[in-house]
């Protein structure tokens, strides 16, 4: 079964078990201790963070072992913010970066600090103007991640990181989804990401802080990890992350090419082969292994456990696969279509002959889920307009040719409200205007969208009662 979702977290690689199985023998002791089974220990701890920190791009002594890749965030964030607390508590992060580093943003603000989160463009990529235009003589801690973990898009760090350091704030890089494919490039002064990203163990993250840089460490002192990471380091799953990801770096640049290769080809067949569908996220500054397009008229829910039926683990930033009903905060920042999304993210060594059966499966799993819903592969043409019905014909409202139609699509989910908006716009006159009542938080990103992949005009929304209007003008 074809394992799609290696952003979320990537199969054990091969040198990780190994390293994994041979430290378990020699690890167990406290490489605190000096007998010679703590030394041994120590020995191990010490190759492991020598060749991670040769990963980053940092000094041994910089970098610390975590818990989690959120572990190092939170610790990061909170030890950054917490040593320039003379400087200001305001902090800059964008709008797409990771939860953990939002979540920290608003304990933060909760806290008493202040928070600006600099907007990206369509493709999901914050300009370095904005984000320097964001950073003031307060702002104590800058946040920016190295790509995106649902569109794959890669942020300017390097840009980023020269104006933070003319403004004299550190930045902080999440690069958790980028690590495995090369080093943060740009003079970035934290860093956080995680092992089971690239192919390491679960429970091991790892966090760099240049010398140099204001850190008080949060939370009871403790002696482990230079007192930025408190307790008992698991040392055969620290061996295995390091060497894992000394292995995935070996074998980074041709993997990258021919997984660009793959996703490539999934951008530019996907929208031939299925009906109304947009690919997000920037096509050329983007991770080798990851792409994500939505469809219209699709339940992200049923899509993806119909995929899973076929066969195929993907993951889905659209809102109706969460609980909160809401689309993902990277979707929603970009302003891009949110019902039916998809993330195709490839693991190391994934072979063609499943990109293209993934391919050929795709389409009829797509029109069985429309079809279910009352739509098909041409709902988003417009129906063509029936005839005026003369006064007293006895046609119903719904055969007359109106100005104006108001879809009542209160209480309705995604992609619902959409899809009665495709049907009726046909019944309306070209200028006239249909007005969706929707008070799903997804048709504020999929009403628009909607009309641009659609030729019409959206007119913007406005409140009504128990939700939402949205105006559509019909051009053509």
């Amino acid at each position: 079964m074809p394992y799609f979702d290696a952003a979320s977290s990537a199969p054990l690689h091969p040198v990780a078990r190994q390293a994994l199985q041979a430290s378990l023998d020699e690890g167990w002791a406290d490489p605190a201790r000096l007998y010679r089974e703590g030394r041994r220990v120590r020995l191990l701890l010490d190759a492991a963070r020598e060749a991670a920190a040769e990963a980053v791009g940092c000094r041994p002594d910089e970098l610390v072992f975590t818990s989690s890749g959120t572990r190092a965030v939170h610790s990061g964030i909170a030890g950054a913010l917490s040593g320039r607390r003379r400087v200001g508590g305001h902090l800059v992060v964008s709008a797409v970066e990771h939860s953990s580093v939002l979540h920290s943003a608003a304990a933060h603000e909760a806290a008493g600090g202040s928070v600006t989160e600099v907007a990206v463009g369509r493709a999901g990529a914050v300009t370095p103007d904005a984000y320097a235009a964001a950073l003031t003589g307060t702002t104590a801690l800058a946040c920016l991640q190295s790509a995106n973990h649902e569109v794959g898009t890669e942020q300017p760090v390097a840009e980023v990181a020269e104006a933070c350091r003319e403004a004299g704030v550190p930045l902080l890089v999440d690069a958790a989804q980028s690590l495995g494919w090369g080093p943060v490039r740009g003079a970035w002064s934290l860093l956080a990401a995680s092992a089971h990203k690239w192919g390491g163990p679960a429970g091991v993250g790892l966090l760099a802080v240049r010398k140099g840089v204001r850190f008080v460490p949060q939370g009871p002192a403790d002696e482990r990890e230079s007192g930025r990471a408190a307790g008992f380091e698991n040392v055969p799953a620290i061996v295995a992350a390091a060497a894992s990801l000394r292995a995935v770096r070996a074998e980074a640049d041709a993997e990258g090419v021919r997984l660009r290769g793959l996703v490539d080809r999934i951008r530019a067949r996907v929208p031939e082969l299925v009906p109304d569908v947009e690919v997000v996220g920037d096509p050329l500054r983007r991770l080798p292994h990851l792409v994500t397009f939505s469809c219209l008229y699709v339940d992200g829910e049923t899509l993806l456990h119909e995929l899973d039926r076929a066969g195929f683990s993907v993951s889905s930033g659209s809102s109706c696969t969460s609980s909160t009903l809401t689309p993902s905060h990277v979707l929603r920042a970009m302003g891009v279509l949110s019902e039916g999304n998809v993330r195709i993210s490839l693991p190391v060594g994934t072979a063609e002959e499943d990109v293209e059966r993934f391919l050929a499966v795709l389409p009829g799993v797509v029109r069985s889920v429309r079809e279910r819903l009352g739509v098909g592969d041409a709902a988003g043409a417009p129906a063509e307009p029936v005839p005026e019905a003369a006064p007293d014909s006895g046609a119903g409202v719904d055969a007359l040719v109106v100005d104006a139609l108001v879809v009542d699509a209160l209480g309705k989910r995604c992609p619902i409200p959409v899809i009665e908006l495709a049907k009726v716009i046909g019944k309306v006159p070209v200028g006239g205007v249909v007005t969706v009542l929707s008070d799903d938080e997804a048709a504020r990103l999929d009403v628009p969208a909607w009309c641009e992949m659609r030729g019409q005009g959206y007119e913007g929304a406005h409140p009504a009662d128990g939700g939402t209007a949205y105006r559509v003008r019909r051009v053509s």
